[in-house]
């Protein structure tokens, strides 16, 4: 069975894009894709969710 990590970045910068990257890629979680939240007033996002899959055959 599939099981999927969603990872909330609430300071969205290119390094915690990269720190999260990094941190779960070597836990075994593949990437899967980003998505970011957007306020209106401004061109930054001011949230982003890493999305990761791995099979479930892992305990965390």
């Amino acid at each position: 069975m599939l099981q999927y990590k969603v990872v909330e970045l609430s300071n969205v910068t290119d390094e915690t894009i990269e720190e999260t990257l990094n941190e779960w890629t070597a836990k075994g979680w593949r990437y899967d894709g980003l998505q970011f939240a957007m306020r209106e007033s401004s061109k930054r996002p001011s949230m982003a969710f890493v999305l990761f899959t791995r099979d479930g055959k892992h305990d965390n």
